[in-house]
């Protein structure tokens, strides 16, 4: 089967060319936010889906019709891909829109805006070993040959969206100081997923009854949105992402990196991180034990915190949102 994975390079970071033009790129940057919309902002493979399935539910109450019966993509479609400005007609307020845009490139339309942004984050050994099998089924993305390979393209930060490390630490270190902000992480959702429905409905200011919380729950497990063609992209066509050479979900774990890294590899992946992120104040969950429990959350962005639930707003400084 012919590949699809024409490169767009945009501000020297490439895109896949099948879904990204520098129209739609320049589109983009120059996009004017509205106070009402929220904004999903991750590296691929981070969480991305699930964050749009929770945002679907939330602002839904609970209800699945719509997660049901409208692909992720049409219900928060990405700002940079090519078909948004069609989508975004159709959607109603307050508008869920998703980006893997680094914070440089959005900066100046964002700065200043009341839209709510709210930055997934995920372990870079998982975002790595994911990213890579979603290289084998996706046609429009470069062949990623063998893991040693694409794991020195990942590290070199000259995949497709570029650098982890750039991205992260641009959303974070900037973002959370002249956005309205929320930072949180793939493992604190995998782990409590019910404490992370609470400090996102907080952030929005939509709280949530308990029957809602258990219905949002009950949609959003793995089990769930793996089984759900409106979420798991098997209504794509073939040629597009070839299911028979992996799963678009494909097994949702924490610390699955350690069943693919060589010890070698492992040791080089830490080094360059500890260079790379020697002045973050970001702390990672690289594996969960099926029998531990909150112990293993990642602690605040900032020592100590105003709440157990903070985000991060315009001046810098932590507000308490507790519920």
């Amino acid at each position: 089967m012919a590949r699809l994975d024409v490169t767009e390079t945009f501000h020297n970071i490439a895109f896949p060319g099948h879904l990204h033009t520098q129209e739609s790129l320049h589109y983009a940057v120059n996009f004017q936010f509205q106070d009402t919309d929220t904004l999903i902002v991750s590296y691929p493979k981070s969480g991305t889906t699930w964050m749009q399935q929770i945002l679907t539910l939330l602002y839904s109450q609970g209800d699945e019709t719509v997660s049901r019966t409208v692909p992720n993509w049409a219900r928060a479609p990405w700002l940079e891909q090519y078909y948004f400005p069609k989508v975004l007609e159709m959607l109603k307020e307050p508008r869920i829109i998703t980006t893997h845009l680094p914070y440089h490139l959005l900066a100046p339309v964002l700065e200043g805006s009341k839209a709510k942004v709210i930055y997934v984050a995920r372990n870079p050994k998982d975002v790595a070993v994911s990213f890579y099998h979603f290289h084998k089924m996706a046609n429009f993305l470069p062949d990623p040959k063998s893991f040693e390979e694409f794991l020195e393209h990942f590290l070199e930060g000259t995949v497709n969206y570029g650098s982890w490390f750039d991205h992260v630490k641009g959303w974070t270190s900037s973002g959370r100081n002249n956005l309205n902000f929320l930072y949180i992480t793939y493992e604190e959702m995998w782990e409590d997923l019910e404490g992370s429905l609470e400090k996102i409905s907080t952030f929005l200011h939509r709280p949530l009854m308990l029957g809602d919380m258990q219905k949002i729950q009950k949609h959003c497990t793995f089990t769930s949105m793996s089984k759900n063609p409106m979420v798991n992209y098997t209504t794509v066509d073939k040629e597009i992402m070839d299911h028979s050479k992996g799963q678009f979900m494909r097994k949702g774990k924490v610390g699955d990196w350690k069943s693919t890294f060589t010890p070698e590899q492992n040791q080089r992946f830490e080094n360059i991180f500890s260079s790379k992120m020697k002045n973050s104040h970001l702390k990672f969950t690289w594996y969960i034990q099926s029998d531990q429990s909150s112990q293993w959350r990642n602690p605040p962005l900032f020592w100590p915190p105003k709440s157990q639930n903070s985000t991060f707003r315009a001046n810098g400084c932590c507000a308490d949102t507790s519920v």
